[in-house]
Formats: C-alpha cells, sequence, structure tokens
C-alpha cells in the first residue's frame, strides 16, 4: 500500500538515484560520527571520492570531463548529504566552484584545466570575509603572499583559486594556486556547530609563485560578461552563473537530508510507546506534523528540481541565460532549503527527548543543517532584498 513508504510521492519521479557515488555511499555513512567527532573525513574515503568519476562530472568533454546534467549532479550531492553532510558539502563545493573556473580561465586554459580533471584532483575557493591575498609581478611568474578564509574542502584539495590585488592594479585578478607547495600552510579554523568536517579553512600563501598565463581578470560582474555572445567560453554550460548552480545543488542536498530524516524518523517511531502506554503511530498529533513536513519535502524537492531541469534544457539548446533566470535558479534553491528548514523543525518535534535519546542520525542531520540557510549564496536576505528590487523594476546590485 501507499502508506506503508512515506516516500512513495518523490521516490524515482522528480529526481533519479545516485550513480557515480553508489558505491561509496556505505563508506561514506559509516565513518560520519567519526568524521564529526573528529572535524575530518576518512582519508580513505577521499581517496575513494578522488578515484570516483564524480570528480569530473561539472566539467565538459572538452576538458576530460563527463559533462552530467545539472540534474544527475543534484542526484549525487542529495544522495551523500544524509549519510555524511560534511562530506556532502566539500564535493558540493569543488563541483560548483569548478564550474566557475572554468568559466573565468576560458579557452585559454583548457589544457591546464584538462589535465587537472583527467587527473581527478579537487578544487575549492577560499576567498571569504577577512581574506586579503596581494599579488607581485615577477617577471613570468606571480607571486601571492597573504590570507584567504572560508575554503570549503581546502585540507583535500590540491588546487585553490584565488582571488587577489597586484601591486599597482586597479582591478582584482585571478589565479590557481597549487595547495601541494610548501609555500601553502592550510589552517584547521572551522569551528561550527554543522558540517564539521568540511574543512572550512584558512589558506596562507607565503611568497607562492604561480604562472603569469594563468593569471586572469576578476570581474565583479561576470555573468552579465558571460552571456555576451562574443564573450569565448569552453562550454555553453559555463555561461551559466555558478552560484545559481551552487544554490540549487544545496537545495537539493536539503531535500535529501530531510527526506532521510522523516522516513527514519516515520519508520522508527511505528513501534515506540509514549507516556501511559500509547502507542506514538496513534497520536493524531504525530499524524499531522508528519503529514506537514512530508507535503513540505515534497514542495521544495518539486521547485528546485524543476529550476534545475530548466537550466539543463537551456544549456541542451544553448540559450544564454538571463538576469531572470539567475533569479529563478537561485530563489528555488533557496525557497527548497527554507521548506525543508521547516520540514526538519516539525520532525524534531515528533522525535521529542525520547526520540534524540534513542542515538539516531537525526541529530547529526539536524545540526549539518544548520549550515545551509546560512550560506551567502543562497541566504534569504540576500536572494529575497535582490527578488524585491526587480519585482520594483529597479536593478539588482549583487556581484555574485
Amino acid at each position: 500500500m501507499p502508506g506503508d513508504d512515506l516516500s512513495f510521492t518523490t521516490t524515482g519521479r522528480i529526481h533519479g538515484e545516485a550513480q557515480y557515488i553508489a558505491p561509496l555511499l556505505g563508506a561514506i555513512a559509516a565513518q560520519a560520527s567519526e568524521a564529526d567527532r573528529t572535524r575530518s573525513i576518512s582519508a580513505d574515503v577521499i581517496a575513494a571520492i578522488k578515484k570516483n568519476d564524480i570528480m569530473r562530472m561539472s566539467a565538459s568533454r572538452e576538458i576530460s570531463g563527463l559533462e552530467e546534467s545539472i540534474v544527475a549532479i543534484a542526484n549525487e550531492l542529495r544522495a551523500i548529504a544524509p549519510r555524511c553532510g560534511s562530506t556532502a558539502w566539500c564535493l558540493w563545493n569543488h563541483l560548483c566552484v569548478f564550474h566557475h573556473f572554468a568559466g573565468v580561465l576560458g579557452p585559454a586554459n583548457a589544457a591546464f584545466l584538462a589535465d587537472l580533471v583527467s587527473k581527478h584532483e579537487w578544487v575549492c575557493f577560499p576567498a571569504g570575509a577577512s581574506s586579503k591575498v596581494t599579488g607581485v609581478d615577477a617577471g613570468g611568474r606571480t607571486i601571492l603572499s597573504g590570507v584567504a578564509t572560508f575554503g570549503s574542502g581546502c585540507r583535500y584539495a590540491e588546487w585553490a583559486g584565488v582571488a587577489f590585488v597586484e601591486d599597482g592594479a586597479d582591478a582584482p585578478q585571478f589565479a590557481m594556486a597549487d595547495l601541494r607547495s610548501s609555500k601553502v600552510r592550510i589552517d584547521p579554523t572551522w569551528d561550527g556547530s554543522a558540517v564539521r568536517a568540511s574543512a572550512t579553512d584558512h589558506v596562507y600563501y607565503e611568497q607562492l609563485e604561480v604562472p603569469r598565463e594563468r593569471v586572469v581578470p576578476m570581474v565583479p560582474k561576470y555573468r552579465a560578461l558571460f552571456r555576451r555572445h562574443d564573450y569565448p567560453v569552453i562550454h555553453h554550460r559555463y555561461r551559466e552563473d555558478w552560484v545559481a548552480i551552487s544554490v540549487m545543488w544545496l537545495g537539493a542536498m536539503a531535500t535529501g537530508v530531510a527526506e532521510a530524516s522523516l522516513t527514519d524518523t516515520a519508520h522508527n517511531i511505528r513501534d515506540r510507546i509514549a507516556i501511559l502506554g500509547t502507542r506514538m503511530a496513534e497520536k493524531p498529533t504525530i499524524h499531522v506534523n508528519l503529514g506537514r513536513a512530508r507535503a513540505l519535502i515534497n514542495a521544495a524537492t518539486d521547485t528546485v528540481y524543476a529550476a534545475m531541469a530548466e537550466t539543463d534544457a537551456r544549456i541542451a539548446e544553448r540559450i544564454t541565460p538571463t538576469e531572470g533566470d539567475y533569479f529563478r535558479q537561485t530563489s528555488a534553491g533557496m525557497q527548497a532549503v527554507l521548506l525543508c528548514d521547516e520540514a526538519m523543525k516539525l520532525i524534531l518535534r515528533v522525535l521529542g527527548g525520547n526520540g534524540l535519546r534513542e542515538g539516531t542520525d537525526f541529530e547529526r542531520r539536524y545540526r549539518d543543517f544548520q549550515a545551509m540557510p546560512l550560506h551567502i549564496n543562497g541566504h534569504v536576505d540576500r536572494i529575497t532584498e535582490q527578488l524585491g528590487r526587480i519585482s520594483l523594476g529597479l536593478e539588482a546590485q549583487n556581484p555574485f
């Protein structure tokens, strides 16, 4: 009967199953609690992921990638997120910032990117608040010095994108830094309650040399530049904004966490006995809260997957995205996260103190989830303020 499976309304209809990462899901889940405790993902899991073709999914075929759809990548991340939020977070970061790097570096650096992709090398982008990196022109090299912050997955990565200001230059520049160099130091600074093994750390560049040919301008409103038909890109997919894609994938990850939490809670609660011997499964308030959570997760999944499917269709037809498309994507991902946030709170209400005491994975999932609505890319205040501006006919002001 349909009621025997609370996931029947979405499974296999809106989203698909993970393909590439499927053989590793058990190992990822098995190390999740240890990763949460030690704040570092298992070295064996990281090594296995780097051998997996999931690393190449967001790269186009021109640069040795798989050129997978936005939806297909979302399916992989959605499967990982409930098993280990930190692992999903770091892979999410790698896949979406690589998309950005391919757009910024462009055809002139296709050979470099193809080599990186073919070797399954990991990328990250530490460029958060308090970052300050400077560059000095040294002939055929640029020497980088300074600190870059909030680089998710840095300690697992081989390469970092670097935003910096060169002495005497008016505009910022961008380069790729090899994190394996002795002139790079990674400081484990992340001490948040959520995604605690995401390695969202500080990176210090200490007179690091990078080849001049891999230094390119970093245009603040890059998405407008990428939409110009005369602007060369490696593949049409890189005309799509990486921030918008990151928010949609974040929304997909949120639905994975909420879906697994609801399914596990519904399964575990069926035989639980409440105070005075009442079966939990017979309490009307349990029905109301789980039913509401079910509807919220369905709506979240529908919303974000519809926006991703539209993006894939646009890429396939080589249609250049618009500013309206950008806000369609970011608002869909943002709203999916907010709907799942409400669902997670309802599930917590259903579990109660006894449910948490039973030692399920919900508490870690709930903590990991807290990072999702807080990420600047899809933060509700950032997105809705800009949506309000364009609703009034004003120009959006966000540079990213």
